[in-house]
């Protein structure tokens, strides 16, 4: 086929160019500097055209697809979509390596044109959201993923492009909106770092940052979480922007040419070190399993990755008429089969993701009544409200105790909300009553289980019976020493179901004293399963 690269000369668009000139397409390599454009094509052997798309759009005519592989996909102005407009009037095939989640999704606005122009419009032919989504799909088959994890992880020595550069920076430190937990949830760019595996035990480590999947992979597979993390090869840069971001977090740094070009030198002065080796992970959670789709680009191969997209659907005999975010747009099938000519190593894995509660208890969380069940099977954040009441000890040492773990205060009916969200280790529970909120951490042990509250962490002799999970404390300690027993203090708390509601009571006495130092009971249900009415009263006997 006939295929313009608008931006050809570019990071990906270069890579594009020698992916679609080994294939046999006839490529055309154009930008707005016809030098590079120039020097490029003369070493493809093919067309070099001097273009801007801003008012050379009738270059466009003579071609089958243009590619437009420039960006920076958030800063189109006013007329985001003049291109593709364009590309479908001349009846050319539009296709974008977008990253930018609003320019995927608007793109479907020119449906209607696409389809009565026979052509085909594509938004997002990058490494997300066209392969990650694919990746999911192979991964999840006809079920429905419950929690999608995607991280691009690339080498040190892989060229960064101003485009993109400007976009990443763009949002570091910059509200932005992820799904948890079936919910929307307020977050920042550049935040909340995690460690992601690749092919050959290599670890990297990813941070937030936003892309088209967290916007269209909620109702494109119903997943309840969505995350996605981009990461840097040296730590010096990865905290550098992590410290750019809190900057940003509190002052309002803009993000002009000249801060750019900072960065840029920065990153160009870092490029000796650090390897060519990068790599992509997509996860899903799909009935109690982990899936994992892995790649790791050796030799510096991994710019080649967000081009192969394109390649793949362009070796097809036909293509899909319509205006859509490319989403699904190939299989991962057809990605890994335009992969075969690089440096690149893939791999599936599956491993088991069996809650909590379910690996300390083991046989016993089955006999469990299944309200109780799902309350402990978050697979990454879940939300839980109902009431409660709430009463404290009255002498000096309790008020005390009380104070020092955050406690919530007295109260006869009050309104809970209970945010459980899988960690590393187990699970973080942050619990709200009314205005007051605490939290602990749940981890696994080889005696069960432990919670921490702060600096001080105790062991539950978790147990199930007749149905009811009781936590009692089994051992504590606060630092290098365990204590004595005498100073524990003493639970007693169970969860239950009672009329077929979810019930919890915790009654927790004072050490040394033994007197009350909080008891609170009611029940919970999970946020969105069901009404709370404002007259429901805690009644548990």
């Amino acid at each position: 086929m006939k295929v313009l690269i608008l931006g050809g000369y570019g990071v990906f668009g270069e890579r594009l160019a020698r992916l679609l000139v080994r294939d046999g397409h006839e490529v055309t390599v154009a930008g707005r500097d016809a030098v590079k454009a120039q020097r490029l094509a003369d070493e493809l052997g093919c067309a070099a055209l001097r273009m801007d798309r801003r008012i050379d759009l009738h270059l466009l005519a003579g071609h089958q697809v243009v590619v437009d592989a420039a960006g920076p996909f958030h800063a189109f102005g006013d007329d985001p979509y003049r291109l593709p407009r364009a590309a479908i009037a001349a009846g050319l095939h539009y296709l974008d390596l977008a990253d930018n989640a609003g320019f995927c999704a608007g793109i479907a606005a020119l449906d209607a044109e696409a389809r009565a122009a026979g052509v085909c419009v594509l938004s997002g032919l990058s490494s997300v959201p066209v392969l990650s989504s694919a990746a999911v799909r192979a991964l999840s088959g006809d079920q429905v993923p419950q929690v999608i994890d995607t991280a691009i992880l690339p080498g040190n020595r892989s060229p960064r492009g101003i485009s993109v550069m400007t976009s990443i920076l763009s949002q570091i430190g910059q509200p932005m909106q992820v799904w948890r937990g079936g919910r929307w949830t307020r977050t920042t760019g550049w935040s909340e770092p995690r460690r992601y595996r690749l092919p050959g035990g290599l670890v990297r480590q990813g941070w937030q940052i936003d892309v088209p999947d967290q916007a269209l992979f909620p109702a494109h597979f119903g997943a309840r979480s969505v995350q996605f993390r981009a990461g840097l090869e040296l730590a010096v840069m990865r905290y550098g922007l992590a410290a750019f971001a809190a900057l940003r977090r509190w002052f309002r740094v803009p993000v002009t040419p000249l801060v750019v070009r900072g960065f840029k030198l920065a990153a160009d002065l870092l490029a000796p070190f650090g390897s060519g080796r990068g790599g992509m992970s997509v996860m899903v959670t799909v009935a109690q399993e982990r899936r994992f789709w892995r790649l790791l680009a050796e030799d510096e191969d991994g710019p080649f990755i967000p081009s192969i997209a394109t390649r793949a659907l362009l070796r097809r005999a036909t293509l899909p008429v319509g205006a859509r975010p490319a989403l699904e747009a190939i299989t991962i099938e057809e990605a890994e089969a335009a992969m075969s000519d690089l440096r690149v190593r893939i791999e599936r894995m599956i491993e088991p993701a069996i809650p909590l509660f379910a690996r300390v208890l083991g046989a016993g969380f089955e006999t469990l009544p299944e309200a109780i069940q799902v309350s402990h099977q978050t697979t990454d954040i879940s939300h839980w409200q109902g009431r409660a009441s709430v009463q404290r000890g009255a002498s000096l040492w309790s008020r005390v105790l009380a104070c020092l773990f955050g406690f919530p205060p007295e109260s006869m009916d009050v309104a809970v909300e209970v945010t459980k969200t899988v960690t590393a280790k187990g699970e973080t529970w942050q619990r709200r009553f009314g205005s007051s909120t605490f939290r602990s951490h749940l981890a696994s042990s080889d005696r069960g289980m432990t919670e921490s509250f702060g600096p001080f962490t105790f062991r539950l002799g978790l147990k199930v019976e007749a149905g009811v999970l009781h936590y009692p404390v089994g051992f504590g300690w606060g630092g290098p020493l365990p204590p004595p027993r005498w100073p524990l203090p003493v639970s007693i708390a169970r969860e239950q179901v009672i009329d077929g509601r979810f019930c919890f009571d915790v009654k927790i006495l004072a050490p040394v004293a033994r007197g009350l130092l909080v008891h609170y009971r009611g029940w919970l249900a999970e946020a969105g399963a069901g009404g709370m009415a404002e007259a429901d009263r805690v009644e548990i006997s």
